[in-house]
């Protein structure tokens, strides 16, 4: 069953970025852009590259890793009331700490993923990860693209921002 998800998932992330009009890379290929390059190249991240670089997180995420992110995409973040995150944009710690909820060491791969039922996250608080009817949810966010790679880690789209009890 599980073998089977991890397949269903990677066959996710080819139809994704065959009809993003994405080339796949060859399996070999390894990436030279960072995880925070990546996300810029993409262009679907803007919101979530902008309170990186607002929360001094560049550094961070740029740096050799590996890490796993949960990146909440632009449309993602247009779900959010603009008074949470006018107010996460007012206070350092707590952006700091909601960026950091979407980030886990070491690259976990969609394989991975799939095999866990919970991941510690960077602020120090886990998320639960849940395999139902062929989606991937990580807390209530489903995983829409996964294994994105990058050079120090890798890259699982999200379609909701992940918010850590405060």
């Amino acid at each position: 069953m599980k073998r089977a998800l991890a397949t269903a998932f990677a066959g996710l992330a080819l139809l994704t970025a065959t009809t993003a009009g994405a080339t796949a890379a060859p399996a070999t290929a390894k990436p030279k852009a960072n995880i925070v390059q990546t996300a810029v190249a993409a262009g679907q991240f803007k919101t979530l590259v902008a309170l990186v670089k607002q929360a001094g997180l560049v550094g961070a995420l740029s740096g050799k890793g590996p890490l796993t992110v949960f990146a909440p995409t632009d449309a993602a973040f247009a779900k959010v009331p603009k008074a949470t995150l006018a107010a996460l944009g007012k206070d350092k710690a707590k952006l700091k700490a909601v960026l950091l909820y979407h980030v886990v060491a070491g690259k976990v791969t969609a394989a991975k993923v799939v095999k866990l039922t919970s991941a510690k996250t960077l602020n120090g608080q886990s998320v639960s990860i849940k395999v139902t009817g062929g989606k991937v949810l990580i807390n209530t966010a489903q995983v829409v693209t996964p294994d994105v790679l990058a050079s120090n880690g890798v890259i699982h789209v999200i379609n909701k921002v992940l918010i850590p009890p405060m």
